[in-house]
């Protein structure tokens, strides 16, 4: 049902996309609260989709920038609230408690999160959390790493007996490990040996800790990088030591030519175009939205076809078009030997859905062959530590 569900969505999101403007009737004015501003590939991704909405369907937006994950995110979302914005929208997790708090005071304003977790608890009808399958675009970067390892095993350039990645998080959060995770996936679904170190930073947006921690990597033998990270930092150092890399929220060809692959990210346009046309018609929004490949909202950039492996291009097209039917799962716990925790199956696992201070696990998530990630709510719950993957500097 999920499954059809995102196609009869993208249908829509396409139709809106190219060239509908908002439906007429109510008033939509749109403020977007970011964390950082256009030196995080991560607020800059957003900002994009944010002046594309507004160009395509022509209406105002204002855009607080530099935010933090305090009480001046509660302030930030009042005054758009006071300026007349119908819909206010915050991009960073840290937000959501003050995005909460802003919504219980002015209830004729919808209150959208990315990354949330608490709006199916709440109860508020004018709080709402949406987030992506951004695993999706994760794995098909995966499966162009898997296959540029392969190529390097072919010309015996390997650096160690077998191949290793590394991998730059931010934060042990389930986001990040459902990132990395689904990413290692990918990899090994093309190359079975493979295994990865994941370097944690403890920020979001810190340059010289990221460029640190891929450095490290690097001097531990890893033979590609990849990262859930928002600066230059880690492509950057792949490029200074000439280290195949997959990015994060765009294309770093200009920066690195020479170590591109590809990068993954989401697609916020086709959220935001929803929740104004929602707003416009006076049609409640989605508690809980989750976009896919199929709904456009999952997307990845050209491949550097000068240094991903040959027929790269071809083979994520194939499994692009998998995921687009409904035919391939990320997390898949019925292949054998796919996904492993201390050496056995992943047949049931209870993960933290209904979030509370002590993360208490509450959801049986493994069934009919895979782990449901994001289809009970939209954020990621996906935090198991499975084989083949060594966490680094677990202190944050």
């Amino acid at each position: 049902m999920k499954k059809l569900f995102s196609l009869v969505l993208a249908v829509v999101l396409c139709a809106v996309c190219f060239g509908f403007t908002v439906a007429e009737g109510n008033t939509v004015k749109l403020g977007v609260i970011l964390l950082h501003d256009e030196d995080s590939t991560y607020d800059l991704n957003f900002l994009n989709a944010v002046y594309e909405v507004r160009d395509t369907l022509g209406i105002e937006v204002i855009v607080k920038k530099n935010i933090p994950e305090s009480n001046a995110c509660y302030e930030a979302a009042c005054e758009l609230a006071e300026e007349g914005c119908t819909i206010v929208f915050a991009d960073s997790f840290g937000h959501e408690t003050y995005m909460i708090e802003a919504a219980k005071e002015y209830e004729n304003v919808e209150f959208c999160h990315a990354t949330g977790t608490m709006a199916h608890t709440e109860g508020l009808a004018n709080f709402h959390n949406a987030f992506a399958a951004i695993y999706e675009g994760r794995y098909l970067a995966g499966v162009a790493a898997g296959m540029k390892l392969n190529e390097i095993i072919a010309a015996g350039k390997l650096k160690g007996e077998k191949p290793l990645m590394g991998y730059v998080g931010a934060f042990t959060y389930a986001e990040v490990i459902s990132g990395y995770t689904s990413f290692y996936l990918g990899a090994k679904s093309v190359c079975p040996d493979v295994t990865m170190k994941v370097q944690f930073t403890g920020s979001w947006y810190d340059e010289m800790e990221e460029k640190s921690a891929a450095e490290a990597l690097i001097a531990a033998g890893c033979d590609l990088i990849s990262q859930h990270a928002d600066s230059m930092g880690a492509p950057t150092a792949c490029e200074n030591a000439g280290i195949p890399n997959i990015s994060y929220n765009g294309s770093t060809i200009e920066s690195c030519p020479n170590t591109f692959i590809v990068s993954s990210r989401i697609d916020w346009a086709p959220y935001l175009i929803y929740v104004c046309n929602k707003v416009a018609a006076g049609e409640a929004v989605d508690t809980d939205w989750t976009g896919t490949i199929a709904t456009g909202s999952v997307v990845l950039t050209d491949i550097n076809t000068a240094v991903a492996a040959e027929g790269t291009v071809e083979k994520i097209a194939e499994l692009k078009a998998a995921f687009e039917a409904g035919t391939l799962n990320v997390f898949d716990t019925a292949t054998e030997g796919f996904i492993t925790v201390n050496g056995e199956a992943l047949t049931s696992y209870l993960a933290d859905v209904d979030t509370d201070p002590a993360y208490t696990a509450d959801t049986e998530v493994v069934s009919d062959g895979y782990f449901h990630e994001s289809e009970y709510r939209s954020a990621p719950y996906f935090d198991v530590n499975i084989d083949g993957i060594e966490l680094l500097n677990m202190a944050f």
